[in-house]
């Protein structure tokens, strides 16, 4: 099955009275690149969330966001004296203000208010880890059904590839007639004396040189392994873009040899739907 490694998840749930949410984006990349934003009350379990991510999830750039939103009763806060004592002196110099308007002032400025730090008890850590158990859940949900959409668009382009590489089959037979004609009609044109043998041994060696059956044949192979590839367990997508890339040299090499204007003309509607392919595969775990 194909699956994308595009996706968004959210799960949130409550926690005596916080509210704590986890909210899970992935983009393509080649590896696992992780982007963790945890509050400052978690940052003594965020190597275990990575090692958590890691083991879960294969590939792509991840960003994982964990929110807290704490009732105001439970914000342990108490005034910093010293800095506020430092803020009022600077204020003095600056404001004719009362002591009270200072004070005032002085509480709105940063770090006057220290915010004290809470013990995070298991229960809550058992909470934040299944929100995101869920969050990873609903994120893989949402790759395999962007998957789907990515597969659909693949089974179409490859039943246009078995199409084009037919037209192709069809026409060699008639393309290798006219190159054996219009070899013996320049021999005829140049030569006024040649050996009819040492001619046919020459026209038989550069219609071999020139055939193209081998790459049509690979063509086929390569096509029905690309789809049998895409049924099986993901992750895939590496093994897809490697088929890709044998499909495209055999083309190119298709290309190069046919020397007949309407199989090029089906080469570049070839390489047209690959390149439409690789681009698709880029988003494929």
């Amino acid at each position: 099955m194909i699956i994308s490694m595009t996706g968004f998840s959210k799960s949130e749930t409550k926690f005596q009275r916080k509210k704590l949410n986890a909210e899970i984006r992935s983009l393509n990349s080649k590896n696992i690149d992780l982007n963790l934003r945890v509050p400052n009350r978690y940052r003594e379990i965020e190597s275990k969330i990575r090692t958590k991510i890691n083991g879960e999830l294969s590939r792509g750039k991840i960003d994982l966001l964990i929110s807290i939103d704490l009732h105001d009763e439970d914000k342990i806060s108490s005034l910093n004296y010293p800095v506020i004592k430092k803020y009022i002196n600077e204020l003095k110099k600056i404001s004719d203000s009362s002591e009270s308007e200072l004070l005032k002032m002085a509480i709105r400025l940063p770090e006057s208010i220290k915010i004290e730090k809470e013990e995070i008890s298991k229960e809550e850590k058992k909470v934040l880890f299944k929100i995101i158990d869920k969050a990873i859940i609903k994120l893989n949900q949402y790759r395999v059904s962007e998957g789907k959409s990515i597969e659909k668009d693949f089974k179409s382009r490859i039943k246009i590839f078995h199409k084009l590489v037919k037209s192709v089959d069809k026409l060699a037979p008639k393309r290798k007639e006219k190159i054996r004609k219009k070899i013996e009609d320049l021999s005829k044109q140049n030569l006024k004396e040649i050996d009819n043998k040492r001619m046919e041994q020459e026209i038989f060696y550069f219609i071999e040189k020139l055939d193209i059956n081998e790459e049509i044949v690979r063509l086929k192979s390569n096509l029905k392994y690309f789809e049998k590839i895409m049924t099986e367990k993901a992750p895939n997508g590496k093994k897809l873009t490697f088929i890709s890339q044998e499909i495209g040299r055999e083309i190119n090499t298709l290309g190069s040899k046919a020397n007949d204007e309407k199989i090029q003309k089906i080469v570049v509607d070839m390489k047209d739907e690959l390149e439409k392919i690789k681009e698709q595969l880029l988003n494929v775990l």
